[in-house]
């Protein structure tokens, strides 16, 4: 069985920021077919920074304590530093994961990323998260 640190243990046994945004600014969804995880990502957006930021996840301990660990993370950050979050900066921030967790961190950020481009997408926007004039 994976050891898992406290870090890890307690954002799978409290984990923060569960649930959807009625009105999310963008939404992002991903899957890993190999081992069932899916992470849906939901941000809300004011002045190029993350004012809030919900996921539902379906997965492994790892999964829902890494969602629940990049939730905290990013709410408060402009895009930009959003978008360079890693798996390796999530793990790290949770005192690492098991080598055959690993894949978890990687969705987490990915999906998150995958909400800011939504967001991006919808507005229309230049890529730094502004409208277009």
């Amino acid at each position: 069985m994976p050891v898992y640190s406290e870090k890890v243990m307690d954002n799978f046994m409290n984990p923060r920021n569960v649930g959807e945004i009625a009105d999310a600014d963008g939404i992002g969804e991903v899957g890993n077919p190999v081992c069932g995880d899916m992470m849906t990502f939901y941000i809300k957006v004011r002045d190029n920074r993350l004012e809030d930021v919900k996921f539902k996840t379906f997965g492994c301990g790892a999964a829902i304590a890494v969602s629940s660990m990049v939730s905290q993370m990013a709410t408060g950050m402009t895009l930009d530093e959003a978008l360079k979050l890693t798996n390796a900066s999530v793990a790290e921030e949770l005192g690492g994961l098991p080598t055959n967790k690993l894949h978890c961190s990687n969705l987490g950020a990915d999906a998150l990323h995958a909400a800011i481009q939504d967001y991006l997408k919808k507005k229309g926007g230049n890529g730094d998260g502004r409208k277009a004039e």
